[in-house]
């Protein structure tokens, strides 16, 4: 187990932040890389042409190590949907074929299918589970023949039930359907096994489990799609782009591998060595230790909410960072806000309580979370 890392972090001891799925707090030492990328800009004559490119390398070498794959098959994108607008720009869908989707999955990995459904004739699946299930055995259900892509992420955001996407990306190859993945609320918490699942594009912000600054994600792209279209056309992805002396020599071949799709402006030094700083806090501890952390942390808080008479799904059917409590007359009305009273911040979904601790969290923490639910439900 590793031991609380609140040192690391700037969250006062009477603060009881166990919603890292909204929004993870920044550490000290990614504020202060940010801080140290901004200051570059305040004597832009000791930034060189080459540092364009090493800030943006430096933070794919270390996305390569952290989710097992090379760094040839990643982009640096600002956002989900931008990585899933390169995912619809490259798929095809086809009159009278499907995308499937989970039930009440995030938007973002819905609106460009439902975008390409109504453009070329398709249909959106949005696949139900049993009550006590994860969502595998529904997404195997649904695909078939007429399955042109799968899109889905890890583990549901509201719900925290895990879909197994090995299981699933086999499928997908036997039907010959792409498979697209959000991975937001899963990488950085939860390993991955990308040479098993085979997702032909997986995209995750960095926001939240990946522990960095908002407006910066990571795109996965298969081998097999980087000679894809690229959804803008920028100057510093094409080819030779490193000579600034030879700009205008324009090219019609792009910088190898993934590095065709990633975004705009990627050389932004607050952003990269931020992000960068965010990974090697992951790197240090390894995504295993991390998920087996929180699952113990998650699994006790779901025993002792128990005994409130709140129930939960079992790590297993459930991603081990994420913990939904639900009530047995419905969720109690102004709940989140009395908890906020009590400095205690968590998220209502659905009907659910959403409790996502992370390695800054004590006991303390979990202690005032049962407290001030004990005093809600009295």
């Amino acid at each position: 187990m590793i031991a609380s890392q609140r040192h690391l972090f700037s969250i006062p001891e009477d603060v009881h932040y166990l919603n890292c799925a909204y929004m993870a707090p920044l550490s000290h030492a990614v504020s202060a890389a940010m801080v140290e990328g901004a200051r570059l800009k305040e004597q832009p004559w000791t930034f060189f042409p080459q540092d364009f490119f090493s800030l943006v390398e430096t933070f794919r070498e270390k996305a390569g190590r952290l989710v097992g794959t090379s760094p040839d098959n990643l982009a640096v994108v600002p956002s989900v949907s931008y990585g899933l607008a390169v995912a619809a720009a490259n798929l095809s869908l086809g009159e009278g074929r499907r995308v499937v989707t989970l039930g009440e999955q995030f938007p973002s990995n819905v609106y460009p299918w439902q975008e390409l459904a109504q453009r070329e004739g398709g249909e959106v699946i949005a696949v139900r589970r049993e009550a006590e299930a994860c969502w595998t055995a529904a997404v195997l259900d649904a695909i078939d023949a007429d399955t042109a892509i799968v899109a889905l992420p890890h583990c549901h955001w509201a719900d925290g039930r895990v879909v197994d996407l090995v299981t699933v990306g086999e499928k997908c190859r036997n039907v010959g359907a792409a498979l697209v993945l959000d991975l937001t609320q899963s990488l950085g918490a939860m390993p991955v096994d990308f040479d098993a699942v085979k997702p032909d594009f997986a995209v995750a912000a960095c926001y939240k489990w990946l522990m960095g600054p908002y407006g910066i994600g990571i795109l996965y792209v298969d081998p097999k799609h980087h000679g894809a279209r690229p959804i803008e056309q920028n100057w510093i992805n094409r080819a030779g782009s490193q000579d600034f002396t030879r700009l205008v020599d324009y090219r019609s071949d792009y910088q190898p591998g993934a590095r065709r799709f990633d975004m705009g402006e990627k050389s932004n030094a607050p952003s990269m060595m931020g992000a960068g700083a965010a990974l090697d806090f992951l790197l240090d501890h390894s995504v295993g230790q991390i998920a087996e952390t929180l699952a113990y942390k998650t699994t006790r808080l779901a025993e002792k909410a128990a005994e409130l008479g709140l129930t939960s799904a079992p790590v297993g059917k459930r991603a081990p960072h994420f913990l939904s409590l639900e009530f047995p007359d419905g969720l109690p009305d102004g709940l989140t806000e009395k908890l906020g009273e009590a400095k205690v911040f968590v998220s209502a979904r659905g009907q659910s309580l959403r409790v996502t601790p992370h390695l800054y969290n004590t006991e303390a923490d979990e202690e005032a979370l049962l407290a001030t639910l004990h005093k809600v439900l009295g």
